[in-house]
């Protein structure tokens, strides 16, 4: 992981010391809150629906057990004693008094983290894969040149005022677990065919009122010549980009206006200005920033202990959880464990203080003190060895955190919702805790398989319903809440945004419609080995659609 050098501490310390002044003063109504607004956004604090909400970054997602030990800490004795996990890999505490937020803030800066541009119209929190630097097959790890990119991004005296936020996300893996394709720009990262390492670069994607797809911006810049490039790109979106209406000013829809010819030649002509400029990067400062993701030093495992095997054949729970929440190592004898923040009847992305300090505490007991936020709102382990699978499991259990349900239906990102956001139409965590008791057999769960089912309170898609492969959006009807369907989406390299099945359902209504499309599902696929995505891919909306709408 990286750690904070001189300017960091500084910088952020900084940083704290002039937002207690500010909130001092509004306290003391010397600011009104127009006034503050803009303060606080800088600072991720947020006004809700009923409180102010706090996002706290985590860079790439990456975070170790102290940092872990500090956020439950912090839950504990500043809010209601519980944090949310986000699809920005970043946390969220739902209840901080504002008197309290320096403090919450100078807390964070000991253990080297902020909430510095989790909000407002800047370069957002680079997402990366949850299994960098873990999972076999990879470029290189994608966490360094996020990295790179937090450095270059933070306080960009020319990106500090886009014409709206922007997101980055980068990946080195064929099997896409960061939705490159969802994202402002989109980085994946590669080696040509002499064996040079670059980045295939993607631009205009993301959801919202107008969810598109990335197009090809580049096949191949130069590790060297990332950082001009993404400045090349960042350059003419805040030149072109509109600002006279917010709805309008998301680089996708300058894309979409313009072309993405017509960008392409717009972002070469910069580069070609800035390409050879102090922003091509040495390579003594890539070995600098990669000697901080080498990773811990594995020991070799021992490959003849077949424990983990006869705990698999003779515990039927554990084996369920080793298929869905294990994963491949790069290493033999290592595997990557997810944690779902998913229980049946719990909040999506929420987690106890309590619950934190049991993950911190088997981090370093178990993995090397190493932890991740997914954009997924889950959490993972990213180095476990095989043989303590089964113990790590055990104590997970202890603290509800051992349900086997990754990439399963109860394993659903939602939003807040209406419960807490001031923006939503409708709420969405009650509905995403009514659909997992509805299929709160595990074994259930586990015949239907793969089945990404993602909930939003409104049409900023939070809760990323656009690429769930069913999707839910909430809507304000008249007063009422009614929740619209889309099916077929997809958040990885097969990228696609769902089709809409026809009208809204109630909230008392909306249950039975996803249990409806899962029995049409299971009717369809009548034992084939096949996924929802390939099944309705295969024959289209209109048998879902049909059998939809009969039934209700």
């Amino acid at each position: 992981m990286y750690r904070y050098d001189e300017f960091d501490s500084r910088f952020v310390t900084q940083r704290v010391s002039q937002f207690r002044d500010q909130v001092e003063r509004r306290l003391a109504g010397e600011l009104t809150e127009d006034e503050f607004k803009p303060l606080r956004l800088m600072n991720g604090l947020y006004l809700q629906l009923h409180a102010y909400m706090l996002r706290v970054a985590i860079p790439y997602g990456s975070f170790d057990a102290n940092q872990m030990r500090k956020l439950a800490h912090i839950a504990r004795h500043y809010d209601k004693g519980y944090g949310h996990f986000t699809t920005r890999q970043n946390i969220q505490y739902n209840w901080p008094n504002l008197k309290d937020v320096p403090e919450i803030l100078d807390e964070l800066a000991s253990v080297e983290m902020h909430a510095i541009q989790t909000s407002g119209n800047c370069i957002r929190n680079t997402t990366s894969d949850p299994y960098a630097g873990a999972i076999a097959g990879e470029a290189v790890d994608p966490r360094i040149y996020c990295e790179i990119i937090r450095q270059w991004s933070s306080l960009h005296p020319e990106f500090t005022f886009l014409p709206r936020k922007f997101k980055i996300a980068v990946t080195a893996s064929a099997h896409d677990r960061a939705a490159i394709k969802f994202h402002d720009i989109g980085l994946l990262a590669k080696r040509n065919e002499a064996g040079e390492l670059g980045f295939e670069v993607l631009v205009g994607g993301g959801q919202g009122r107008t969810p598109m797809i990335t197009k090809p911006l580049r096949e191949f810049v130069a590790e060297k010549d990332l950082l001009s490039y993404l400045e090349a790109t960042l350059r003419v979106y805040n030149l072109y980009g509109r600002r006279d209406n917010k709805y309008k000013a998301r680089i996708k829809i300058l894309v979409h206006e313009r072309g993405i010819d017509e960008i392409r030649d717009r972002v070469e002509q910069e580069w070609a200005q800035i390409k050879d400029s102090a922003l091509e990067m040495p390579q003594e400062e890539i070995d600098r920033i990669t000697d901080y993701f080498q990773g811990p030093a594995l020991p070799e495992a021992n490959l003849d202990d077949r424990s983990y095997e006869v705990h698999k054949f003779e515990d039927r729970e554990f084996a369920q959880w080793v298929s869905r929440n294990v994963k491949g190592h790069r290493k033999a004898g290592y595997a990557i464990v997810d944690i779902s923040l998913k229980n049946i009847g719990e909040a999506p992305g929420d987690i106890t203080a309590d619950q934190m300090d049991v993950v911190a505490d088997l981090s370093e007991k178990y993995g090397f003190g190493e932890i991740r936020a997914t954009h997924e709102q889950n959490l993972v382990l990213p180095h476990v060895k095989t043989e303590d699978l089964y113990v790590l499991w055990k104590n997970l259990a202890q603290a509800d955190l051992a349900t086997g349900n990754i990439g399963l239906i109860s394993d659903m990102i939602a939003c807040p919702g209406l419960d807490y956001c001031a923006l939503a139409n409708a709420r969405a965590i009650p509905v995403a805790q009514l659909i997992s008791k509805r299929f709160e057999d595990i074994q259930q769960q586990h015949n239907i398989g793969d089945l990404k089912l993602k909930i939003s309170g409104c049409i900023n898609a939070c809760g990323h319903h656009h690429v769930g492969h069913i999707g839910i959006l909430g809507v304000d009807r008249k007063g009422v809440e009614n929740y619209q369907i889309t099916l077929g989406g997809s958040a990885d390299e097969n990228a696609a945004i769902g089709t809409r099945v026809g009208a809204a359902f109630s909230y008392d209504e909306i249950v039975d419609a996803v249990e409806t499309i899962v029995n049409t599902y299971l009717d369809i696929r009548q034992g084939e080995d096949e996924t929802f995505l390939q099944t309705f891919n295969r024959v289209g909306v209109t048998p879902f659609k049909e059998t939809l709408y009969a039934t209700h």
